[in-house]
């Protein structure tokens, strides 16, 4: 029978409970045990893919297709455990079940109720697919307090008396902040955040404190006292240099022997974390130092390309090298007076990520023309891929009106909308004017490289699986006067009808690929494009 460890969150800050939770796992993990991570979010969405990146940060998506919360891509980095549909659920999918079986009668004319219909609903995603596992963490978004997620804390409630108070621990993740002014560390944020918390009938086992000063010996011993937690339950969580050493940090405070002891277990010998020493140690000394230019439409906000930056970070460890990400925004090389050369000379390598819109288009077009034209190893992701092909039809293919229908209609369609395409559940097909949101191609794909083409030694085989998330496809009737123009088709669907990768022979590093591989990288497997991307960065360092 699977454990479960319930996460909730006071006052915290953006690095809080999921970066905690995927840490904690990683842990327990490194114990030889087998975890699962899953996020239960109160905003109405029925899934994270129909929210801006503005808004939410990066969509995050899974094997079997799901658009998920992007702490999902922290549990998977960190564990390297696939996430699935059933480890991300909204408000909203919870809310959207009911009324469905409400509709179909399963109810059979009772009364719909949050208690006990909403609570009943978020118990049983919550025990769904968890026989292979000895431990589930159940991240609960929001904050103790707020009224969204007042649900999801009684469901939490309920569930410690179904599986019994060996089968469960709540951990609180709270802010301890630091008073300049004062000169002290202040702990009432926790009390009262462990106050309202049991007031829900929940008292946590374990309190994580997130502060920036260390936490002396004296106030853990008073958060003990007032939370009603024993001293070695209260675990500091200081700012860490790297992510990748949160999970050291927590075991030197002892957050896994907590955990394990509210549960009775014995702890026994410690965790073995030597890939996690290793990581940090190609951290903390690097062998070089590469620039890379990110040109997109989101930059404003790094979260929206969170699983990017930490691809490109795996891509450095890999290399031993610092990767620094200058963030440049697509829309300053559109205007009349930009001077491209200026931004762009300075980078080791240029990378056009993914996107929807228009708005920022022409700038991404005009740095793969520079990356192509000076020889600068560049790298496109999804939308960056259609830009590559369209730079490649106007300026080497002759096609000069070449454009894609996502941005209105077009004599030159080299990227357009797919209405119908094979996967392995059969014909899958969607309508121009239909719905937004679940009309993407999503998930894992298969695709089949070229033998003698350089993605192929990259990944050292010629099958290959990657995930999706996009609505338009470049035009594979395109496909000879883009060849012409040296801009090769280098890897296809297994029908031969999708183009998944392009590249430029002639080029030092010029690879354009449909898919999201950043959403596969890990610190100790980082992905390989990725790898290869910042070792030619690196070549591209020492030559200028």
């Amino acid at each position: 029978m699977a454990r479960f460890i319930f996460i909730t969150g006071g006052v915290v800050s953006s690095l809080g409970k999921g970066l905690m939770a995927a840490s904690l796992a990683a842990l327990l993990q490194a114990r030889g045990y087998r975890v699962r991570i899953r996020k239960f979010d109160p905003y109405l969405n029925v899934d994270p893919g129909t929210m801006s990146p503005y808004q939410h940060g990066e969509v995050y998506v899974t094997d079997d297709g799901a658009e998920t919360d992007l702490d999902l891509g922290h549990y998977e980095r960190f564990t390297g455990v696939p996430s699935r549909q059933s480890d991300n659920v909204t408000s909203g999918r919870i809310y959207q079940t009911i009324i469905q079986k409400e509709r179909r009668g399963d109810y059979l004319g009772a009364t719909v109720q949050v208690i006990p219909h909403v609570t009943d609903a978020i118990k049983e995603f919550a025990r769904n697919e968890v026989d292979d596992v000895d431990f589930v963490l159940c991240e609960i978004g929001g904050t103790v307090g707020d009224i969204e997620s007042l649900p999801f804390m009684e469901a939490i409630r309920q569930l410690r008396n179904d599986l019994g108070r060996n089968n469960s621990v709540f951990v609180h993740v709270t802010l301890v902040p630091y008073i300049a002014a004062a000169g002290e560390l202040k702990t009432k944020p926790t009390q009262h955040s462990v106050r309202d918390l049991t007031s829900l009938g929940i008292q946590p086992d374990v309190l994580v404190c997130r502060c920036e000063r260390p936490l002396p010996e004296s106030e853990r011993a008073k958060i003990a006292l007032f939370c009603n937690v024993p001293k070695e339950a209260v675990i500091p969580a200081l700012d860490a240099s790297s992510i990748y050493g949160v999970p050291l940090q927590y075991h030197a405070e002892g957050l896994d022997n907590a955990v394990l002891a509210a549960f009775g277990i014995d702890a026994g010998a410690a965790p073995a974390l030597t890939r996690w020493d290793d990581i940090m140690d190609r951290l903390g000394n690097p062998e070089g130092e590469v620039t890379i230019g990110v040109v997109g439409k989101y930059v404003g906000l790094a979260d929206a390309y969170k699983s990017l930056n930490e691809a490109l970070v795996h891509g450095g460890i890999a290399n031993r090298v610092k990767v620094n990400v200058r963030w440049i925004d697509a829309e300053l090389f559109e205007k009349g007076e930009a001077d491209i050369a200026a931004q762009l000379e300075p980078m080791h390598a240029i990378l056009v990520p993914g996107g929807f819109g228009e708005r920022g288009s022409e700038g991404k077009i005009a740095s793969v023309k520079f990356a192509r034209e000076r020889n600068v190893p560049f790298f496109g992701i999804c939308l960056g891929m259609q830009m590559a092909c369209i730079e490649g039809a106007r300026n080497t293919a002759g096609i000069a009106s070449a454009s894609t229908t996502e941005f209105g209609p077009t004599d030159e369609p080299v990227v357009g909308l797919i209405t119908e395409w094979m996967t392995a559940e059969g014909l899958q097909k969607r309508e121009e004017g239909g719905d937004l949101g679940g009309t993407m191609r999503l998930g894992a794909y298969d695709a089949k490289l070229t033998g003698n083409s350089h993605v192929a030694s990259i990944y050292g085989k010629t099958d290959i699986s990657e995930r999706h998330r996009h609505r338009y496809e470049v035009n594979v009737h395109y496909r000879d006067p883009l060849e012409k123009g040296g801009l090769v088709f280098s890897g296809m669907s297994p029908d031969g009808t999708l183009p998944e990768i392009v590249e430029r022979p002639d080029h030092p590093w010029f690879v354009g690929v449909q898919f999201h591989p950043e959403l596969k990288s890990k610190p100790f497997d980082p992905h390989p494009l990725f790898a290869s991307f910042i070792a030619a960065a690196l070549k591209q360092s020492r030559l200028v």
